[in-house]
């Protein structure tokens, strides 16, 4: 996976993970893992096709010569994080840990999971499965005090997660192949509360592709002697786009939200804000207008938001400045466009 495709497929990843104002109090926060999820297949049902067990992914490629395609599936599991507190009598369970100057809250995380499959794509059709299969567990981290007494502990915990990914190989014409791929949770699960749903999840699951030798077609704009076979192609729950430098087309991703051919990564972003369509400098801003109390409630609500918070306030003035806009290209105004 290219650097470029990396970077937007981990912008999908964390998109909506927590949203201004960046802390567990806020109204919005309390209703999250909403894009991407595939869900066990009993809560799915119960849903009536409002989330899915499933999502599938389906494009063309063109085949120069014998070669390899590589999958990669990437997801959230979400983790429950619970703060434990040192007494004479052990460990107990309690909302929050003040320790020293920072606060430790218990919430939500998520764990970075992979998935990945590989086969040979040539003039025959071809097909791989592999299995997903993911155990239940936890870990515990200690936490001490700045003279290193022990006062309590953070406990993560997630539950087993099972599915498999799959790809599969088509020719419909010389030189010319449909790729399908699928993503299927098959927890056996069967709960209908939707929050217990989340930590059995595939959340943010996006899929990216690799072609050796061979080119992905545009699903936008294919050219015209393909424009049947891409309109042949049907795709659930994932967008297929092409990724990677302007105009290659050996990388595709297939993402959970539509996006354009060859997204970028503003260049002036400093970094993650889990919000891809919002204004970096808006956010930025007013991260920095926050009092001291909501700062605080913000580092103690996740890591990755206190990494944030430190992001922000190194900024300097000319980082904060390249915010404000850029033009990216120029183009002739015609005279009707200037009198109108």
């Amino acid at each position: 996976m290219t650097d470029v495709c990396s970077a937007i497929a981990r912008a999908i990843l964390y998109e909506g993970y927590v949203l201004w104002p960046y802390r567990r109090s806020a109204l919005k926060n309390r209703q999250r893992w909403t894009f991407g999820g595939v869900y066990p297949p009993a809560f799915a049902a119960a849903s009536g096709g409002v989330d899915r067990a499933v999502v599938r992914a389906q494009c063309v490629a063109e085949i120069r010569e014998e070669g390899r395609l590589e999958v990669c599936a990437r997801f959230l599991h979400v983790a429950s994080r619970r703060v434990l507190r040192a007494t004479p009598n052990g460990l107990e369970a309690i909302d929050e840990l003040s320790v020293d100057d920072r606060r430790v809250l218990s919430w939500e995380e998520a764990i970075e999971r992979e998935a990945r499959v590989s086969l040979v794509v040539g003039s025959h059709g071809a097909s791989v499965t592999s299995r997903i299969e993911v155990s239940s567990g936890s870990a515990r981290e200690d936490v001490c005090d700045r003279g290193a007494a022990l006062v309590g502990a953070i406990e993560r915990s997630w539950e087993a997660l099972t599915g498999s990914i799959s790809a599969e190989t088509e020719p419909i014409a010389s030189g010319v192949t449909r790729v399908t791929v699928c993503l299927t949770n098959d927890s056996s699960w069967t709960g209908l509360e939707r929050e217990a749903a989340a930590r059995r999840t595939f959340v943010s699951a996006h899929v990216a592709l690799q072609m050796e030798r061979g080119a992905f077609v545009s699903q936008l704009d294919p050219p015209p002697l393909l424009a049947d076979a891409v309109a042949g192609c049907r795709s659930d729950g994932l967008w297929p786009v092409l990724v990677g430098g302007e105009g290659s087309r050996d990388e595709m991703l297939a993402s959970p939200i539509i996006l354009y051919d060859y997204p970028r990564i503003a260049p002036e972003s400093p970094g993650d804000l889990f919000d891809g369509g919002e204004i970096d400098q808006l956010l930025i801003l007013n991260v920095l207008s926050l009092t001291d109390a909501e700062k605080e409630e913000m580092r103690a609500t996740d890591p990755r938001v206190g990494e944030i918070l430190d992001r922000c306030a190194s900024l300097s003035t000319d980082e904060l400045s390249a915010l404000h806009g850029a033009i990216r290209s120029l183009r002739p105004t015609s005279a009707a466009e200037a009198t109108s």
